[in-house]
């Protein structure tokens, strides 16, 4: 089992450093606390394990075969931090759209359908990291088990983060600068998303 040391590592690093999930997770744990992110968390941390596992059975084939599949999801990607870096804003709120809340469970994990880092995540699992010797659906329930294990407590963390900065951000003014900030970050890794 010496395998799974070089795979939770791998996946401890992805889930840990910055990205799309991490960036909205402090922001929603900013504005709607751990609770009313939990959802989300779950969601991504779901949505991850299903993604995993579906491409240690041979869904990474199909992005080798089709190039043009991995533009397609770095546009969809990019559009939607976009649509989130607005509503993140208040730009939907302005418009009588509804009053921002958390993402969902549901929006957390089918989120990562178009997250090109969860997809360099589980392409790379499946392609560096599926034990040898077991069979295609034990190795992908083992690999996609151990990222699951993994990736909840390390978005948490970023969450909580969020939650952190509550305390400062109780001044009005100050969360819209917050709200602002995140949102811009979210619009540049969109941008990124699509050089």
């Amino acid at each position: 089992m010496t395998e799974l040391v070089p795979l939770a590592t791998y996946c401890f690093v992805m889930s840990s450093t910055p990205g799309p999930n991490n960036m909205m997770l402090t922001a929603s744990g900013a504005n709607f606390g751990y609770r009313g992110t939990l959802p989300h968390v779950l969601g991504i941390s779901v949505g991850g394990a299903v993604q995993t596992f579906v491409t240690c059975l041979g869904l990474g084939a199909l992005f080798t075969a089709y190039p043009a599949l991995h533009g397609v999801l770095r546009v969809t990607g990019a559009l939607y931090l976009l649509v989130l870096a607005w509503r993140l804003t208040g730009g939907a709120a302005l418009k009588g759209a509804e009053v921002p809340r958390p993402l969902s469970f549901a929006q957390g994990a089918l989120f990562q359908a178009v997250n090109p880092k969860s997809w360099v995540k589980a392409i790379t699992v499946a392609s560096v990291f599926m034990p040898a010797g077991m069979g295609a659906v034990s190795g992908a329930l083992l690999v996609s088990a151990v990222g699951l294990v993994i990736i909840f407590p390390c978005i948490s963390a970023w969450a909580l983060f969020g939650v952190a900065l509550r305390r400062f951000l109780t001044d009005p003014r100050r969360q819209r600068l917050f709200n602002g900030i995140m949102a811009g970050a979210l619009a540049v890794l969109a941008l990124l998303l699509l050089r």
